[in-house]
């Protein structure tokens, strides 16, 4: 492995140990989302180490309002891709709601089938110490593990909402949670929305790397949705930046092409067969 873990090439996937690695040498790095082929091999070709393949994908892929209806079979195939897709990338699936919170022997099930049917690196599940047992079985059986700390979506009803987690005596609570699931043998833990000091106290408290998203600049790495990234989400949360406006670019584009179309200007000559 290059050096750098962000753009770095080598001839092998990004691993658990060169995410600690980074970490010990205090570089930064990126994690973006990715459902299909095609938008994993740009992603990976730009140099981003980290693939997640997350329940997102409920609202982003399948239209669903938030990530609780999507099933295992459902993002089983959009991981496969995902890693027939790129070649570098660490590739981590999430593991949807009801897919492991019920005992440790069903996370095992769940993960299992991610890593042989659709060749996972590694697994996400989100919660502090009620999960602590799925952690500790996971890592006893091999398998990578990413914690999920702060506004945990598949909890949102039990949150009230979409808020703001780890004020005041709740943020000694989420510390101590992060140091437990790192006890666990969890690799790195997702901190989202949560207040930027807590972030960075969680992350210089922690040996693994933390993944931030919608908590401050003092995290090891930071993760978006790329459908945030890239403009095509409306109204997203405050903590995305806009990168790019890929949804009037598209509208653009399809106009253009139904417009020629319905004209008659498209398909020319060169675009046929002879």
């Amino acid at each position: 492995m290059s050096s750098s873990l962000y753009g770095g090439a080598s001839g092998r996937r990004v691993t658990v140990r060169d995410l600690a690695s980074a970490k010990e040498r205090g570089e930064k790095w990126p994690m973006l989302t990715a459902y299909d082929a095609m938008t994993a091999r740009v992603f990976d070709e730009a140099g981003v180490p980290v693939l997640l393949v997350g329940d997102s994908a409920a609202m982003v892929v399948y239209g669903y309002d938030s990530t609780l209806p999507v099933t295992v079979d459902e993002l089983l195939s959009l991981t496969a891709a995902v890693v027939r897709g790129s070649s570098r990338a660490l590739v981590v699936a999430d593991l949807p709601f009801g897919s492991y919170q019920s005992s440790p022997a069903q996370a095992l099930e769940s993960a299992a089938r991610f890593m042989k049917e659709a060749g996972a690196h590694a697994v996400k599940l989100e919660g502090g110490r009620r999960v602590l047992p799925q952690v500790e079985a996971l890592v006893a059986a091999g398998i990578p593990v990413m914690a999920h700390l702060g506004l945990t979506p598949q909890s949102v009803n039990a949150l009230g909402g979409y808020r703001v987690q780890g004020r005041g005596q709740d943020g000694d609570e989420l510390l101590s949670d992060a140091k437990a699931l790192q006890q666990a043998g969890a690799f790195a833990v997702v901190l989202e929305c949560v207040p930027a000091e807590l972030a960075e106290r969680v992350t210089t408290s922690l040996a693994v790397p933390t993944v931030g998203i919608g908590a401050g600049a003092g995290t090891d790495a930071q993760v978006l949705v790329w459908q945030d990234l890239m403009g095509l989400t409306p109204n997203p949360a405050k903590f995305v930046r806009k990168y790019s406006d890929l949804a009037t670019e598209m509208d653009r584009a399809v106009r253009a092409f139904a417009s020629e179309v319905s004209s008659g200007a498209f398909p020319t000559r060169e675009h046929a067969y002879s």
